[in-house]
């Protein structure tokens, strides 16, 4: 199977709690989706706003299912989900997916959190979650981007609370991770992918640059994983892997 992650990648992966991929996806295809996602009037309408803990906004749409749209072609696409299938042990099936809309001067920070940290509440007995972070825009400290704490996949769950709108880890864990865990900064361009394990932790700084941050997350829950509660993610549903070329071919039909 092409497209796959190496034993000494997946080895890094146990060992960091995530993978960077660059230019997993071409500049073509990353500028068809931005321009697709910023002229379409649905992101904006359906998006919303989580406050951080100064008040600052950070502008999310997200959605459960994978269509036949652009934004479907990539949470589909085989270049993400056969490494997701690689990262988690088997058949993964489509979690959910958001943009990011980070925008100049205004975009806000989001607090230090695990993903599992959420989900768990969603009827997820195991941690066997993953996301595939996407570069639309440059990400850079200037432009908040992503932080890590390499290797703090392995504390396992933390408690999660209220910060501003937001759900963030406990403060006192958080603490103690920031002294023992290295912290790591994902600068990326356009079209490069960071994989990330559901219990890592992760933050963002508030934009304060004049170039806006958005960027497309892919998040995965192993098909054995099926929660056991019905909630606001879906229970397993097979998913359709889309073909490498089906994002060019998508784009073409557009001009």
């Amino acid at each position: 199977m092409p497209n796959i992650f190496t034993p000494t990648e997946l080895a890094a992966y146990d060992r960091d709690g995530y993978l960077l991929v660059r230019q997993l996806f071409s500049r073509q295809e990353i500028d068809g989706l931005s321009a697709y996602a910023r002229r379409d009037s649905g992101v904006e309408s359906q998006a919303y706003d989580r406050r951080d803990a100064t008040g600052m906004p950070v502008k999310l749409a997200l959605w459960n299912t994978p269509g036949d749209d652009l934004y479907g072609l990539f949470s589909r696409s085989r270049r993400i989900v056969d490494r997701m299938e690689d990262i988690l042990g088997g058949e993964v099936y489509h979690w959910h997916a958001k943009m990011i809309l980070k925008e100049p001067r205004v975009g806000g920070a989001w607090e230090w959190h695990q993903d599992y940290g959420y989900w768990y509440n969603n009827g997820c007995l195991e941690p066997l979650l993953a996301s595939c972070w996407i570069a639309i825009d440059p990400s850079t400290k200037e432009n908040g981007c992503l932080q890590v704490l390499r290797g703090s996949h392995a504390i396992g769950r933390i408690d999660h609370g209220k910060t501003g709108d937001q759900t963030g880890a406990d403060l006192e864990r958080v603490e103690a991770a920031l002294n023992r865990f290295e912290r790591m900064y994902v600068e990326a361009q356009p079209g490069d992918a960071f994989f990330f394990h559901c219990n890592l932790l992760h933050r963002s700084d508030q934009n304060w640059s004049e170039n806006p941050r958005w960027s497309l997350i892919c998040c995965y829950n192993a098909a054995r994983n099926d929660p056991y509660k019905e909630s606001r993610h879906p229970r397993y549903t097979p998913l359709a892997k889309a073909e490498d070329g089906a994002i060019l071919e998508w784009l073409r039909t557009q001009e």
